[in-house]
């Protein structure tokens, strides 16, 4: 079994829990990490953007990552929500079976 760290940021404290909270309670990942404020610097439909966002991460299955890709795009407050993964090459053991088991092993 493959497993996936999934990274996204969200435009405030309380969408990045909303999300967290629906995603581990639908077992689309296991848990998340929620971190502090910072500043992100992009251009947007041709605008140089600065904000003040939170940055998520996300651990699941690889199985289960399309699945949590769409469920964060339709929860998600964002037309284009930064959702990437990228795969754990190596871990605790003991912690890989307890994400396997929370996502209901698939």
């Amino acid at each position: 079994m493959s497993f996936y760290m999934v990274y996204i940021t969200a435009n405030s404290q309380e969408e990045a829990e909303k999300i967290a909270l629906r995603v581990i309670d639908e077992n689309l990942a296991a848990c998340a990490n929620v971190l502090g404020p910072m500043v992100s610097i992009f251009s947007w439909k041709g605008d140089l953007q600065r904000k003040e966002e939170v940055a998520m991460l996300l651990k699941t299955t690889e199985r289960k990552v399309a699945r949590l890709t769409k469920r964060i795009t339709t929860l998600h407050s964002y037309d284009c929500p930064c959702v990437v993964a990228w795969p754990i090459q190596h871990g605790n053991g003991d912690f890989l079976e307890w994400l396997k088991t929370e996502t209901g092993g698939q």
